[in-house]
């Protein structure tokens, strides 16, 4: 029997969900993983932002101002970006550290969002929150990954083959055509987790926003079309993002006279992944 009725979660079901976190964390700790303290730091850091944000979008529904709905996106992208940096273990120095990868996700993830807006979803006002807030958010997160990942690939790569792209530099090559190969890779790297979630998409995994829009009693087909508008979007958005940071990065990478100015990436010891 299918019911439309919302199950509401008490604290004791988040609390029983959570202590799988701690006995995962726990079981971290017995195997000297070394990741259980970061696991629940991670934990305790969703609940305190996803139950701030809670608050927040309940009393931005209510107002449906479009000045708080700017200054939320605002904040949502200055986030991703700080993120976007972190997530580099070399990234470029000074402002455009910050800038590349905020810039980029601003042009991609924001036009996106307006053109869904005012084109597909079309709500009344256009910047209603509950559609907005949501569809950014989607776009940014999924946006970031992939910048995050394009632009570590490419800075990586230019101080590992540094030798060969001075090479190339002396041998006549401009500076794009010196750094072409290595800019595609980091392209080719940025869009693999969005291409790998279409092609499981509805087979391997079931989407978080369609899940979240049947658990809620929404139509399974209904739920479907959303899902697919997401997806589309993410990747349309996943790929510009990851092209304009790209583009970005590896003209800096460079001075007027198409020398390589390895001086201008700063080593981040401490961002994921990188020991």
């Amino acid at each position: 029997m299918q019911t439309d009725t919302l199950i509401a979660l008490s604290p004791l079901d988040l609390g029983l969900a959570a202590s799988l976190v701690l006995a995962l964390a726990a079981l971290s700790w017995q195997l000297r993983l070394g990741i259980g303290r970061r696991m629940l730091v991670a934990a305790l850091r969703s609940t305190l932002q996803l139950l701030l944000l809670g608050l927040v979008l309940k009393g931005l529904f209510n107002s449906a101002s479009p000045w708080l709905v700017a200054a939320l996106a605002t904040v949502m992208l200055g986030v991703a970006g700080y993120e976007v940096m972190a997530r580099q273990r070399y990234r470029l120095r000074g402002a455009w550290g910050y800038g590349a990868g905020t810039l980029s996700m601003f042009l991609s993830s924001f036009s996106i969002t307006l053109l869904a807006l005012l084109t597909v979803l079309q709500p009344v006002p256009w910047y209603a929150p509950q559609y907005a807030i949501p569809l950014l958010g989607m776009l940014l997160g999924n946006t970031m990954n992939g910048i995050a990942v394009a632009l570590d690939s490419l800075t990586r790569q230019t101080l590992e083959k540094r030798h060969q792209i001075e090479a190339r530099l002396a041998l006549g090559y401009t500076a794009t055509e010196a750094i072409e190969h290595i800019r595609r890779d980091a392209l080719r790297a940025g869009l693999i987790p969005i291409v790998n979630s279409m092609t499981t998409a509805g087979i391997v995994s079931l989407p978080g926003m369609m899940t979240g829009q049947i658990l809620a009693g929404s139509p399974p087909m209904e739920a479907a079309k959303y899902q697919l508008l997401i997806l589309f979007l993410i990747a349309a958005g996943t790929g510009l993002g990851s092209v304009a940071a790209v583009m970005i990065a590896s003209q800096r990478l460079f001075d007027v006279r198409s020398r390589l100015r390895r001086e201008r990436l700063s080593p981040h010891l401490h961002a994921p992944g990188h020991g």
